[in-house]
């Protein structure tokens, strides 16, 4: 397996950002494969991945995600190709279609269609990176459109390669990961139920010829943080499963929540969101079991840990995502060092015959 971190910059000025590519440089001095940037509706997540080009030599560099409802799909290739070419052939283009609360509150652009609209924006950035002429007749998108003075253009930047992960969680939206990424970034995984994803990425792959071990499927394994005292590291996680069961997304559409439903919490899950919602936030973290934060971390002692890391190993996942622990830029490096020793230790095991 490899490691995954996430660029938590969430920065409130030059230091703070400098600050976290720090982390990023330690990170990869300890081995960390990749390293993801984020958007919601602060930053975006385009320029910090050049900021970490800028200032890393290995490490690969992903967008994680970026929203398609905010860029047009020749957009997108664009700003993928600068990053690829800045960072020397680092980086890889993450993609969601993020949910309606974002897209048609921040972005004004109406949440409907949403497989098609990646199915074209994928295709369409692939013409582009490949250094296509661009003429693309989708069920959602049209280039150039029709009845107007637009021409079938080529871009003007050397053909490249590109990999494109999707990040996806609803059965439909995983087959077409399956069917036409190069990698799964997944959220809300739980080795236990990983089969709630990948037989859905599964069929879409079989469906294109090829086979779920084709992708690299990158999972959240969660925080990572070390102790003997688990009633201390469970209680302060609980907050933000409330907030991804309660807030990530409307009372229609919580895709993260229905998610954890299809494992096995449903009644948890249902529960959670109403109490959020009615603005019980205290009462809705309480109401996270125990056994959810568990499965949805890394979290106890360097053992606990380790076998978590086994159970994500033996499900399939080949790229662990990972928040380091600690209230200091230090405490995380060293949450994130003895973490790595511990990859390294089950990488070199013989996986568990299924």
């Amino acid at each position: 397996m490899d490691v995954a971190i996430g660029f938590g910059a969430f920065a409130r000025g030059p230091e703070a950002w400098k600050e976290a590519v720090r982390f990023v440089q330690e990170a990869e001095r300890l081995g960390v494969r990749y390293v993801w940037t984020a958007e919601t509706w602060g930053f975006d997540a385009a320029t910090p991945a050049a900021y970490i080009a800028a200032h890393t030599e290995r490490i690969e560099i992903g967008t994680g995600v970026m929203q398609l409802g905010s860029r047009s799909p020749a957009m997108i290739a664009m700003t993928a190709m600068s990053l690829n070419s800045m960072s020397g052939g680092r980086f890889v283009l993450g993609l969601g279609a993020s949910g309606p609360q974002v897209v048609e509150g921040w972005h004004g652009v109406r949440f409907a269609r949403v497989l098609p609209r990646i199915r074209d924006a994928v295709a369409i950035v692939r013409l582009v990176t490949s250094g296509q002429r661009v003429e693309y007749h989708g069920e959602y998108y049209e280039l150039p459109l029709p009845g107007g003075e637009g021409k079938a253009l080529r871009s003007a930047a050397p053909p490249m390669q590109i990999p494109i992960y999707l990040a996806t969680l609803s059965p439909k939206s995983l087959e077409l990961t399956g069917e036409i990424a190069d990698g799964w970034l997944g959220t809300s995984f739980m080795p236990e139920h990983a089969e709630i994803f990948f037989e859905h990425l599964r069929r879409g792959a079989e469906r294109a010829g090829r086979r779920l071990e084709d992708l690299d499927l990158q999972a959240t394994g969660g925080v990572v943080a070390f102790g003997d005292d688990l009633k201390r590291l469970i209680e302060p996680r609980k907050p933000g499963l409330a907030f991804t069961l309660g807030a990530m997304g409307s009372a229609r559409h919580n895709f993260y929540n229905d998610a954890y439903r299809r494992a096995g919490y449903e009644e948890a899950a249902r529960e959670v969101q109403r109490l959020w919602l009615e603005g019980k936030r205290e009462e809705a973290a309480r109401r996270v079991p125990d056994e959810l934060v568990l499965k949805s971390n890394l979290i106890g002692t360097e053992q606990m840990v380790k076998e978590r890391l086994r159970k994500h190993r033996d499900a399939g996942v080949t790229t662990i995502r990972v928040q380091p622990e600690g209230r200091t830029p230090a405490e995380r490096l060293e949450t994130l060092a003895r973490f790595m020793e511990l990859v390294r230790e089950v990488n070199a095991e013989a996986p568990a015959r299924t």
